[in-house]
């Protein structure tokens, strides 16, 4: 991969991640429930991470780059983004957090897909398990609120 396109891949994630960060932080003010304020601000701090994360990969290059692979529940493909306003419920914060993840990591996944580099494929790969990552997390909690009487 040319060091050029490497550097406009990552800043293109760099963008998303501050781009999710400030989402987070409009959910936060805009939900009232306690456990959604605390988990919408962790996920802003985590975006915050993810885009540390990706400047300190401009320097060190693709070969650095490894995320673990999460479960994909497909709980996101049902769902349709209820608008952000201010009487967003708690759930429908969720869901607009879940679509989010989703899209980025489709985005990440058909940009592996068109890669024909390997560094580049792996790379689109990583960023797309990040994005999982936060989905899957979401999904637990939806499906948690969706759906309590299975606890």
């Amino acid at each position: 991969m040319k060091p050029e396109d490497f550097k406009k891949i990552i800043s293109l994630a760099i963008d998303r991640e501050i781009e999710s960060y400030t989402f987070y932080r409009t959910l936060t003010d805009k939900v009232k429930d306690a456990a959604l304020k605390k988990m919408f601000t962790e996920l802003a701090g985590e975006e915050t991470k993810h885009r540390e994360y990706l400047q300190g990969l401009l320097t060190k290059g693709p070969q650095a780059f490894h995320v673990q692979e999460k479960a994909d529940y497909k709980i996101a493909d049902m769902l349709k983004s209820p608008p952000l306003t201010a009487s967003l419920k708690p759930i429908d914060g969720i869901v607009l957090a879940i679509r989010k993840e989703l899209d980025a990591m489709q985005m990440y996944t058909q940009l592996g897909k068109a890669a024909v580099d390997a560094d580049e494929k792996k790379m689109f790969s990583e960023l797309a398990k990040m994005e999982n990552g936060h989905k899957a997390r979401l999904e637990d909690l939806y499906t948690n609120m969706a759906f309590p009487e299975v606890w």
